[in-house]
């Protein structure tokens, strides 16, 4: 049997089984939940390849300088500021992978590699002036009560006169979703230490993808009526969780930052799972899929391919992420 006709027997054996796969998907649901009580959590170290390679040893020594930081959320910070682009600028002139405005730079910047200088421009003097500057606002608001990492980004936002006035973190809706997004946001840099928390919308998603079976890919595709309905890898997943209430980016590098990240032998049907050619890197991802269970994915794979059935265990498979709404939310809109 050619591998062609080994695909086309498969997927014509699981593509009659779908109401099955559905039972298996609320039956594994179920499982998970009462394996899982409630705890998820995170850590300190990083999701593997969460930050890119030249930059990971960095964030990993430098996000531990003080309790209120960690590596996650320093990783946090870095992504929503500058998509971990050490060349970005912003019309504000903030400058550089941690966008530090002249001024700040100024007053706050530090020689991280000791080579003589302060260069905002350069990771390895930035990321340790980023992890400086948020241990120096942390050390400003240490007596304030609560939570010590969500007063020290409510300072990042607010100033930490406005924490040490309101005793806490002030009530100003746009610091409140700052702290809320960046810890939202850290949840997807970490490795978890235990099961992560079962996805209460993922079996919509998975029944959305599946009446897509067949559909032919395209290449930018969102499924638009002007596209014919068709869609691209990321375009489905993306319209597939739209229809349970959460908006995911337009790129698959982007939607591996919409939530934790379960391990190869704790996925779950629902996750997205992400391929590769650099798995140092999630900004090098280049293809996502929904996982269903028994080691298979529906995606739309390429030009000339449909919408189907395929393997996730490939040597590009990158890595999962349980999508959750908070995940989503917290994910800038451009990076």
């Amino acid at each position: 049997m050619t591998v062609r006709k080994a695909w086309i027997v498969a997927g014509v054996a699981i593509s009659s089984a779908l109401a099955f796969v559905m039972l298996l998907v609320v039956g594994v649901y179920l499982v998970a939940g009462n394996l899982v009580n409630g705890a998820g959590g995170g850590a300190k170290s990083l999701a593997k390849g969460s930050v890119p390679a030249a930059y990971a040893s960095l964030v990993a020594k430098w996000g531990n300088l003080c309790p209120a930081i960690s590596p996650a959320l320093l990783a946090a910070q870095l992504y929503q500021e500058s998509g971990f682009n050490p060349r970005a600028q912003s019309h504000a002139a903030a400058q550089g992978i941690a966008q530090f405005i002249p001024g700040t730079w100024a007053t706050h910047g530090i020689d991280g590699d000791g080579d003589g200088d302060r260069d905002v421009w350069d990771p390895k003097d930035a990321i340790p002036s980023a992890a400086s500057y948020d241990c120096e606002l942390a050390s400003y608001v240490k007596k304030v009560g609560g939570n010590a990492t969500e007063n020290m980004l409510a300072a990042y936002n607010a100033g930490a006169y406005a924490v040490i006035k309101y005793g806490g973190v002030p009530p100003y809706s746009e610091t409140r979703n700052y702290v809320k997004r960046i810890t939202a946001l850290s949840e997807s840099f970490a490795a978890p230490v235990g099961r992560v928390d079962p996805s209460e919308q993922a079996a919509a998603a998975i029944e959305y993808a599946q009446k897509k079976l067949g559909t032919p890919y395209l290449w930018g595709g969102t499924g638009t009526a002007e596209q014919g309905g068709r869609f691209d890898c990321s375009g489905l997943t993306q319209a597939a969780y739209e229809t349970v209430g959460i908006k995911l980016p337009r790129v698959a590098n982007d939607q591996y930052n919409a939530g934790p990240h379960p391990s190869r032998d704790e996925l779950l049907p629902g996750d997205l799972v992400f391929f590769s050619d650099d798995l140092t890197n999630s900004r090098a991802i280049r293809h996502v899929g929904i996982y269903v269970g028994g080691g298979y994915m529906i995606d739309a794979p390429r030009t000339g391919a449909v919408i189907r059935f395929d393997p996730i265990d490939t040597p590009d498979y990158f890595g999962a992420t349980r999508v959750t709404e908070d995940g989503a939310k917290a994910l800038p809109t451009t990076v």
